[in-house]
C-alpha cells in the first residue's frame, strides 16, 4: 500500500529543513494515507500498474469498479460454479466499458450467479492529484500540531488557555471538502 505523499514533499510544504521531526512525520504519513484511502474507499495509486481484481454477484446490468479512473480492463470472467472456475467473456459481445462501469450488452443484465463475475483491471492515478496531496499534508499537520488528538485551544483570559476537546468525528472542514470530492460512490 503506497503512501500518498513523501516525507520530502511534506517538509517542503511546511518549509522544514531540520530532521528533528522526521520520525514523527514517518509515523504519520502511512497512517494518514491509510485513513484517507479508507474514508474515500479507494487507493488512488496502488492499482495504476498493479492489476486489481474485483468479484461481483450478477443480477445487475452494471458493475461499478472501485479504482477510478479506470485505465484499462484486462479481462472479465464469468463463473457458473460459485467462483470455483472462471471463463473469459468478451468485450463488445458480452460487456462494454462505460466510464468507470462495466455494462452488460449480451443479456439485459449480468446473469445472477454467486461470485459469478471477476473483473481484472488497472485504475487510479499515476500520481496523487495535487489537491489531494494538499489535504493529506494538512491532515498530517493537523495531527502533528494536536499530538494526534482532536482539540481546540481556547483563550479563557489573556493569561489562561484552556484545551477543549472537540466532540465530532468529522475531518476539519477544509480537508473534508477535498476528500469528499474523491469518495467512491458505488450507488
Amino acid at each position: 500500500m503506497a503512501d500518498l505523499i513523501t516525507r520530502n514533499e511534506y517538509k517542503n510544504y511546511l518549509g522544514i529543513t531540520s530532521s528533528n521531526k522526521d520520525q514523527e512525520i514517518d509515523l504519520l504519513i502511512p497512517k494518514v494515507s491509510s485513513l484517507i484511502k479508507t474514508y474515500c474507499r479507494r487507493s488512488f495509486i496502488d492499482n495504476y500498474d498493479d492489476p486489481k481484481v474485483e468479484t461481483f454477484e450478477g443480477g445487475f446490468n452494471t458493475f461499478i469498479l472501485n479504482e477510478t479512473p479506470v485505465r484499462e480492463v484486462l479481462y472479465v470472467e464469468r463463473s457458473i460454479d460459485f467462483g470455483q472456475s472462471y471463463t473469459l467473456i468478451n468485450q463488445y459481445v458480452d460487456w462494454v466499458l462505460d466510464g468507470n462501469a462495466l455494462r452488460s450488452i449480451s443479456y439485459p443484465i449480468f446473469k445472477p450467479y454467486i461470485r459469478g463475475y471477476q473483473v481484472t483491471y488497472l485504475g487510479g492515478y499515476e500520481e496523487v492529484p495535487e489537491d489531494l496531496k494538499l489535504a493529506v499534508m494538512d491532515l498530517i499537520e493537523y495531527y502533528s500540531k494536536n499530538n494526534s488528538a482532536v482539540h481546540v485551544n481556547r483563550d479563557v483570559t489573556p493569561n489562561v488557555t484552556q484545551i477543549q476537546y472537540v466532540a465530532t468525528t468529522n475531518f476539519p472542514a477544509h480537508i473534508k471538502r477535498v476528500l469528499d470530492q474523491y469518495v467512491a460512490d458505488y450507488a
